[in-house]
């Protein structure tokens, strides 16, 4: 029974990390880093956010360098912020704002070897209101608007929070702590 728990307890602790820290965005999905994907149209299909991590898959004609928004722009490959390179490249996303990525090999970039990523910190704002709300009719009370649903991040943790007190308390019972 206790290896049972022990077991249990294990595969939970392999499992609750990566709800906390982010997915792993392979960079191109199945076509790698390579000339052959359209990364424009590729990240667009994407949602970026703070504690993912970029993984680029790329072959020994090909790496990575991190640059200014005007060097993506120019596919200047002169001052990168960060060079990387062999194949797999793991970049983590550890903050809001746009990043931009090239490859600084002979015409790579001007060929469409580039990327940018808009980074999220997880939370979704509500958008601002267009219209001024219409006071009540008379004789009748205003209603309370309903309030703002949680963020993705919180309603996840949420989740896991809930899902390791069950495990703790599954655990405890194997041990005969709890009846």
């Amino acid at each position: 029974m206790a290896a049972k728990a022990i077991t249990f307890l294990a595969l939970l602790l392999q499992i609750i990390p990566a709800a906390v820290y982010g997915a792993n965005i392979i960079v191109g999905g199945t076509g790698g880093w390579s000339l052959s994907v359209n990364y424009d149209t590729w990240a667009k299909g994407q949602t970026f956010t703070a504690a993912d991590t970029l993984v680029f898959n790329y072959g020994p004609t090909h790496s990575v360098d991190e640059v200014s928004q005007a060097d993506y722009q120019n596919c200047n490959t002169d001052n990168p912020i960060a060079s990387y390179s062999p194949s797999p490249t793991s970049i983590p996303l550890t903050a809001a704002g746009t990043r931009y990525f090239i490859c600084p090999r002979s015409d790579h970039c001007s060929r469409g070897m580039k990327l940018a990523v808009t980074v999220t910190n997880g939370t979704t704002p509500s958008p601002p209101s267009s219209t001024t709300p219409s006071p009540p009719a008379s004789g009748t009370s205003p209603s309370t608007p309903a309030p703002p649903p949680p963020s993705g991040a919180t309603v996840v943790l949420a989740g896991w929070n809930s899902l390791f007190v069950g495990a703790l308390v599954v655990v405890a019972a194997l041990f005969g702590v709890v009846g």
